[in-house]
């Protein structure tokens, strides 16, 4: 079924498509946006065995074909992803992965895909948005609907989606995801503004996110597919008791091992014990069925047992207050040959950084559909 549904959104229709192209995936929508448009597919198959993470992949893709572009370069052909276009992944990724249900272990693919380009309406916060919407109307267990949209402050005026030329007046930029209950991610830079001014400038991208919001729940309720029947595996109760009497005892003192491969391998004796205990006690077969649940359930102990100590003690678990930091140290002129050079410390993690001073024709030109 074509669906084609609009609403304005910053003084400009957002329209979406759904039905015309990639009929194969199991969601896609072509977000429009000015002469911006966006493909968005969602893919997804079967669960991956052995995994403990939810392999979601985000791809945010610009085509210079998008701009009236042909790729710069000897070979004129797209290029691996851009800096930017590698954030905007991340912009994708962040709001929508928590909201798939707990134990989901599909292999799941976005792709935003910028097919058109006016050069003033960002494709960035339209892949966020379109990507969202094909997970609300798949049949995969999540939590939606959500958006994302871009705030900025034009002679002291806020503005919902700034084109390219307000951006560079604007003194914030500040890309917001919400659902209609909350915001549920905030990225962005700008000069310096109060604290009210900020909160003021997210509230103001919620309320003008309400409209699209219910636009998608209507194109769920005309196209979207049933929610697949989904419960998260779960450890019997009796084995989560066994596997708390015994490792509850010692994780605490475990945690509190300052250095951080004692810890480590402290950790790890306390659970080959529990391995060793409850494979004998539940027999092999039944210790193949419920392995990877009961390695889970160790990690799920540590997450409390630490998390309630830090709460009840008002300390990190290596004995700081909350508001102590690990000893600092930097050491410049580090290197011998290096134009700059410099080792920062922080606890036990070092980070050495350099410089080194070129012409203008070593600055690095990147071809985008922007421009350079």
């Amino acid at each position: 079924m074509f669906v084609r549904e609009s609403v304005m959104l910053g003084g400009r229709p957002l329209t979406f498509e759904a039905g015309r192209l990639a009929k194969q995936a199991e969601a896609a929508i072509l977000v429009t946006y000015g002469d911006t448009q966006v493909l968005c597919t969602l893919c997804y198959s079967s669960p991956r065995p052995g995994i403990n993470f939810f392999p979601l992949t985000c791809d945010y893709i610009e085509k210079t074909y998008a701009a009236g572009k042909i790729p710069g370069g000897f070979f004129k052909r797209e290029a691996r992803q851009r800096d930017h276009e590698i954030l905007a992944c991340r912009i994708m990724d962040r709001p929508i992965r928590p909201l798939f249900a707990d134990g989901f272990m599909m292999d799941t693919q976005l792709i935003a895909t910028v097919m058109g380009s006016d050069g003033q309406n960002k494709g960035d916060v339209l892949a966020l948005t379109g990507a969202a919407a094909c997970v609300h109307i798949s049949s995969l267990p999540w939590e939606g609907p959500i958006m994302g949209l871009r705030v900025g402050r034009v002679d002291g005026d806020l503005v919902i989606n700034p084109t390219v030329d307000q951006l560079e007046e604007s003194d914030i930029d500040i890309i917001v995801a919400c659902s209609r209950e909350a915001i549920v991610m905030v990225e962005g830079g700008g000069d310096e503004i109060s604290e009210s001014e900020l909160a003021d400038a997210l509230e103001f991208g919620h309320q003008a996110a309400l409209p699209v919001l219910d636009l998608i729940e209507e194109m769920r309720a005309v196209i979207g597919k049933e929610k697949m029947d989904f419960e998260p595996p779960k450890l019997e109760d009796e084995i989560a008791k066994r596997v708390a009497e015994l490792v509850d005892g010692e994780m605490l003192g475990c945690a509190q091992i300052k250095d951080k491969h004692e810890r480590y391998a402290a950790y790890d004796a306390l659970k080959d014990k529990m391995v060793e205990a409850l494979r004998e006690e539940l027999g092999e077969e039944a210790w193949a069925e419920h392995e990877k649940l009961i390695k889970n359930e160790f990690g799920n102990r540590k997450y409390e047992i630490v998390r309630e100590f830090v709460l009840a003690d008002k300390k990190r678990i290596d004995g700081r207050n909350y508001d102590q930091i690990r000893a600092i140290m930097t050491e410049p002129g580090l290197l011998t040959r290096a134009h700059g050079s410099a080792l920062f410390q922080r606890g036990e993690t070092q980070a050495i950084a350099t410089t080194t001073l070129g012409t203008s024709k070593d600055e690095q030109k990147i071809d985008g559909i922007l421009g350079e």
